[in-house]
C-alpha cells in the first residue's frame, strides 16, 4: 500500500481468539484486502503461538491483551494452577515485546496513511466495577486505582497524532445498558447489571473535551453467546449522541466446522473519512471467498431512500 492518505478503509476487527488462530487467518485477511486489523484480546492462556503469529501479519494491526493473556500471572490463584515456572518465564512480557508497537493497551498508535490513531484502554481487563489484579497492573504500569487509569488512557488520546480516534479495548465501557443481553451486561446470576470498564468510559468523555473525534470503540471479553439463554445473542453493535459507534466483536468460537469446511470470523468495519458507515460479521471458507455476512450496523446516511 502506497503512504497516499486513504480515505475509505477496510478494517477487521477479531474477537476472543482463545487459540483458534491459525496461518490461514493471517493469509485470510491479506486475500480479503484488510486495510486494519484490531485485536481485541484473549488470544488464549498465555499463548506465545498464537501471538507470535498475529506478530507476524503483514498488516497495519493494532492489539490488546485480555485477561486470559494474563492468565496464570495476574492472581495468585492462577499463579498456583501455572504450567511453568515463573522464576524463568514471563510470558506475560513476551507476548508485549513479539506485538511491540503494535499492543496499544494504555498507549496508542498513529496511523498516517489513515489521518488516525489508535488508542488503548486498560489492558488485562476483567470488566467490571472492582479493581482486579492490584499487585499485577501496580507491578506492570504502576497504576493503582481506576483514576489512575483513566489518567493514563486519556494522556495517550491527547498525545495522539491525529484528532480521530479509534479506541480498542479488551472489555467495553461502562455506561452502555444494565440488562444480560446488553453489549457488556452480566448474564450470570445474578442477572443483569454492566459490567462496563468505568476508567473506560471516563476516558471517552475526557477525550471528547479534548476536541478529539472517536469514531469507532471496539472491545470483546463479553461473549455473543449468553450463558443464561440460548434463545438470541448478545447485543453486538451500540451507537451514541456523538455518533461513536461501539462493537463488540466477541464471536466465539470464532473458528467452527460447517458441512466439512473450516469457517473463520471476522468483524469487518468500513470506515468513509472518519466515519463508520458500515459493519457486518463475516464468515470465510477454506479458499477465503465468504460464505456468509450478518448485517451488524448501516449508517443511516447510506441506507437508499425509497421513492
Amino acid at each position: 500500500m502506497s503512504n497516499s492518505l486513504k480515505t475509505m478503509i477496510k478494517i477487521a476487527v477479531i474477537g476472543d481468539i482463545h487459540d483458534q488462530w491459525e496461518k490461514e487467518d493471517n493469509q485470510a485477511l491479506q486475500h480479503l484486502d484488510v486495510d486494519l486489523a484490531l485485536f481485541v484480546g484473549d488470544f488464549g492462556n498465555e499463548s506465545l503461538a498464537v501471538v507470535g503469529l498475529i506478530a507476524a501479519l503483514e498488516l497495519p494491526k493494532a492489539a490488546i491483551l485480555g485477561n486470559h493473556d494474563a492468565w496464570y500471572t495476574a492472581s495468585a490463584w492462577g499463579r498456583a494452577k501455572s504450567p511453568y515456572d515463573h522464576e524463568l518465564e514471563n510470558r506475560v512480557q513476551e507476548q508485549l515485546d513479539l506485538l511491540g508497537e503494535a499492543h496499544v493497551g494504555y498507549g496508542k498508535l498513529d496511523l498516517p496513511q489513515f489521518n488516525l490513531s489508535v488508542v488503548g484502554s486498560r489492558p488485562f481487563s476483567w470488566g467490571g466495577q472492582d479493581w482486579k489484579n492490584k499487585e499485577f497492573l501496580n507491578e506492570l504500569y504502576g497504576i493503582t486505582n481506576f483514576q489512575q487509569s483513566t489518567a493514563k488512557i486519556v494522556a495517550q488520546a491527547q498525545d495522539a497524532a491525529y484528532d480521530t480516534l479509534i479506541f480498542v479495548g479488551h472489555n467495553g465501557p461502562l455506561g452502555l445498558g444494565e440488562e444480560p443481553h446488553s453489549i457488556c451486561g452480566q448474564d450470570w446470576p445474578p442477572l443483569g447489571g454492566d459490567h462496563g470498564d468505568p476508567d473506560f468510559s471516563e476516558a471517552l468523555t475526557l477525550s471528547r473535551q479534548l476536541g478529539k473525534t472517536i469514531s469507532l470503540v471496539t472491545f470483546g471479553h463479553m461473549h455473543h453467546r449468553l450463558r443464561h439463554t440460548q434463545a438470541y445473542l448478545r447485543t453486538m453493535v451500540e451507537t451514541d449522541p456523538y455518533g461513536t459507534v461501539y462493537l463488540n466483536a466477541a464471536s466465539v468460537p470464532r473458528i467452527k466446522e460447517e458441512n466439512g469446511e473450516k469457517l473463520r470470523n471476522f468483524s469487518f468495519v468500513s470506515l468513509e473519512e472518519g466515519k463508520v458507515t458500515q459493519i457486518e460479521l463475516v464468515w470465510v471458507g477454506e479458499d477465503f471467498r465468504i460464505v456468509s455476512r450478518q448485517p451488524l450496523y448501516q449508517d443511516a446516511a447510506k441506507i437508499p431512500q425509497a421513492v
